[in-house]
């Protein structure tokens, strides 16, 4: 009888992250736009896949794509890192700055993936804590930051799961704290358009800043699965030793050079959102529940009366799908609502009175 090989002893003992995949009518669980991205995108992607040479692979450096997001961000191409999804860009990033015998600093509650991308990769995780409802105390960042001198820290403005966005003054500071300590700071950006300022405009050619953002959210393409960061030329340089060859397929290097092309479209797209956000935010004001303002495309919330598990469930019975945070650490109770159409909103928000009221 032959016995099963084991996976490494660090692997066997975790928990994969993954959201639940239900049969609802009204999915507001994983941040996804409620709306597809425009017919016009569409064709015109339809259009080159037309024209690929299947037999061949495709751009290894995924040049034009590079280029056309550079131009979108007034950088050159090269100092930008594309991938299949930001969760593979910052794989990469531990890939080539972490693993054994290095830390990375993460402030909770935060996203998740930071911490278990991490752990999958040898990294050693140092947890810091955020301030009360849930801003980032730069004190303790400081703290954090001087004792592990991590190789990588993680902030995520907006936070995942907490909408929050951190004021420019205090990502300046992080900024400083990781110049004096060394390493390199990340600042996830995946709901970056939905926020009022970005990291961004703290980036350089000498500065060890990286920004990461996604076409998930803001441009409507989930299931293309792209994501790039923006950053020195010497940090693209070493993540492109680290990153598997031809990684980036020729279809999706083209949805993500089209969809530039569709820019106003993306952008009155999010400006709808973040104003039906603040109707949601405003309607769950109203009900008996803890609400946070987001600067994302999601709304963080606990219910008061009743266990947060237990209105996940009621709301999963009335064919509406939320993300339920109430076991994960520091967020007790607490749900979490993606912004989705007036409509859906409004079956969300009937539910939820129904269920509370």
């Amino acid at each position: 009888m032959s016995t099963r090989p084991r996976p490494r002893d660090s692997v066997a003992l975790m928990e994969g992250y993954h959201s639940p995949q239900i049969d609802v009518e009204v999915r507001l669980n994983t941040n996804e736009s409620p709306e597809s991205a425009p017919r016009e995108f569409v064709d015109a992607v339809t259009a080159e896949i037309a024209d690929i040479e299947w037999h061949r692979y495709p751009d290894r450096a995924a040049t034009g794509l590079r280029d056309a997001i550079g131009r979108l961000h007034d950088v050159d191409g090269d100092r930008v890192f594309a991938a299949n999804g930001s969760n593979e860009v910052l794989q990469t990033l531990l890939l080539t700055y972490g693993g054994p015998g290095t830390t990375a600093a993460v402030f909770e509650p935060t996203y998740a993936l930071h911490s278990h991308l991490g752990r999958i990769t040898g990294t050693t995780v140092a947890e810091g804590e955020r301030g009360p409802d849930f801003v980032l105390d730069i004190d303790e960042v400081a703290r954090v930051l001087r004792s592990v001198r991590p190789a990588i820290t993680f902030l995520c403005s907006p936070n995942n799961p907490t909408g929050v966005v951190d004021p420019p003054d205090t990502t300046a500071a992080v900024l400083e704290l990781v110049r004096e300590t060394g390493g390199l700071l990340c600042v996830d950006e995946a709901y970056g358009q939905f926020a009022p300022h970005s990291a961004l405009d703290l980036l350089g050619v000498d500065v060890p800043l990286v920004v990461t953002r996604t076409y998930s959210k803001t441009w409507a393409m989930a299931a293309a699965r792209l994501g790039y960061l923006i950053g020195p030329e010497w940090v693209v340089a070493e993540l492109e030793k680290v990153v598997l060859p031809y990684h980036l397929d020729a279809m999706t290097q083209i949805a993500g050079r089209v969809a530039l092309d569709h820019l106003d479209a993306m952008r009155r797209r999010v400006a709808a959102l973040v104003e039906e956000r603040n109707r949601l935010t405003a309607a769950l004001a109203e009900l008996p529940v803890d609400v946070w303002p987001s600067g994302a495309n999601f709304v963080l919330f606990r219910p008061t009366g009743v266990a947060g598990g237990e209105v996940w469930r009621r709301l999963t019975e009335r064919s509406v799908l939320v993300r339920d945070c109430s076991s994960w650490p520091r967020l007790a109770g607490c749900l979490r609502v993606t912004v989705g159409t007036a409509e859906e909103d409004d079956r969300f928000l009937f539910a939820l009175r129904e269920i509370l009221t």
